[in-house]
């Protein structure tokens, strides 16, 4: 079979499952899953960008998404009023500080000769930094959080449209890609596993901890939409006449107009950033990525420098995951920071990619959208198949519970199912690398 003919097949295939459960269960729900599945295939991307293109393994991903999801908060919710007066400038004063003290004693390392004295400067600079940036930063928290801790309790944003926070997102994390790789990239790959897992865990635990940024587990709710409001669109006369001719009700109505705006603008960012990966893979820089991958022993004989092509792969794939989070957060229209699972969440991403075909763009944003949509299905659809199982046997029967209560666990044993069967019979995934 031509290899054309069988990608858009794979995808047509797709595209019909999700049809199905328009047909089947809702166009609400079959709409939603577009959207999830747009977003993961960008996700997606981004590892793919990294595992595919250099074979860098970050499994960090839920820390890059994260700081995209805080973009949101941090650029389009208005500011709390009085919050900035009242301590504002004593964090931004704290943060200026704890980032001198940190440049300071990098500054020592350097310019100091290796013994026990450089040792014990760095040592006593960071001990009385760190209390002096407590000593700032705390009386300014405090008040903070005393503002309206019910409603507000944060700092708040800018009061931006919401569509700029989406290339802040990926600006947020670009930045911490680059602090991570500055360290970490020049570790063997089960080590910077280690070390991206633990960082996003760090990003994780600060998010649910500083109510000041982002009112942590109180989580931040009502964050501004690109696309109109459903009861705005089901006060106007002339969408409820437009509805009423399509034989809809207005309220079913409003909610899929709302959707398929999303839908639009997801697609849109989808076309782009993958346009933006084909044109990349096909580039000398993208041929030089691969070669370094397959043996950088060789690439680095050649004179290509690995360290900063890692580097610059790194901050690229971690930027798009900070977009696909900013995006996430707008389609929620809430910043939940509990949300961020980084085990759970990570290793679906990677399971899209693997399963896609890791290193093929194509692949990996058909993963996004079969993994995510088996995601969605598969526990209602195994709760049905558990019924039709149990269909003869006795209520209270001890099989009959235990099979009933096993239909919670079908997405995790489905997504290894899936990810073994694909591993056995096409490692190289659905629509592997050329």
């Amino acid at each position: 079979m031509n290899a054309m003919v069988k990608n858009v097949g794979l995808f047509a295939i797709v595209g019909v499952l999700i049809l199905l459960t328009g047909f089947l269960q809702s166009w609400n729900a079959a709409v939603l899953i577009l959207n999830m599945g747009l977003i993961s295939a960008i996700m997606a991307l981004g590892v793919n960008l990294q595992w595919g293109f250099a074979g860098l393994f970050n499994i960090g991903v839920m820390g890059f998404v994260a700081l995209g999801g805080l973009a949101t908060v941090l650029v389009s919710m208005p500011p709390t009023e009085g919050a900035f007066a009242a301590g504002g400038v004593r964090v931004v004063l704290a943060l200026v500080l704890g980032a001198a003290t940190i440049t300071a004693a990098v500054l020592i390392h350097g310019a100091m000769q290796k013994g026990w004295l450089r040792t014990a400067a760095m040592i006593v600079l960071l001990v009385v930094g760190f209390f002096v940036y407590r000593a700032v930063l705390d009386p300014g928290v405090a008040a903070i959080e005393a503002i309206d801790p019910a409603a507000t309790g944060y700092l708040g944003g800018l009061g931006l449209p919401v569509l700029i926070a989406w290339p802040v997102g990926g600006l947020f994390a670009a930045g911490a890609a680059w602090l991570i790789g500055k360290t970490a990239l020049g570790l063997r790959s089960d080590y910077l596993a280690i070390a991206t897992l633990g960082i996003a865990e760090i990003i994780i635990a600060v998010m649910k901890n500083e109510d000041w940024l982002s009112r942590g587990v109180k989580n931040v709710i009502g964050i501004p939409r690109p696309v109109p409001y459903e009861i705005d669109l089901q006060g106007d006369p002339g969408f409820v006449e437009r509805a009423a001719g399509l034989g809809l009700d207005p309220v079913m109505a409003s909610t899929l107009y709302v959707k398929l705006l999303y839908a639009g603008l997801f697609l849109t960012v989808l076309v782009l950033l993958l346009w933006m990966a084909q044109r990349a893979l096909a580039s000398p820089w993208g041929r030089m990525l691969r070669a370094i991958r397959d043996n950088e022993v060789a690439a680095e004989a050649m004179g290509k420098d690995v360290k900063r092509r890692h580097l610059q792969v790194f901050i690229l794939g971690s930027a798009i995951c900070g977009i696909a989070g900013a995006m996430m957060t707008t389609l929620d229209s809430q910043l939940t920071p509990s949300s961020y699972q980084p085990l759970r969440f990570t290793f679906l991403v990677w399971v899209m990619v693997i399963v896609g075909g890791s290193g093929n763009n194509f692949g990996a944003v058909l993963g996004g959208f079969l993994i995510w949509f088996l995601w969605v299905q598969v526990e209602p659809m195994g709760r049905l198949l558990m019924d039709v199982i149990t269909a003869g046997m006795t209520d209270g029967y001890w099989l009959k519970v235990h099979l009933l209560e096993s239909a919670a666990h079908m997405r995790l044993f489905t997504m290894g199912l899936v990810l073994l069967l694909v591993l056995r019979f096409n490692p190289r995934g659905l629509i592997p690398e050329k």
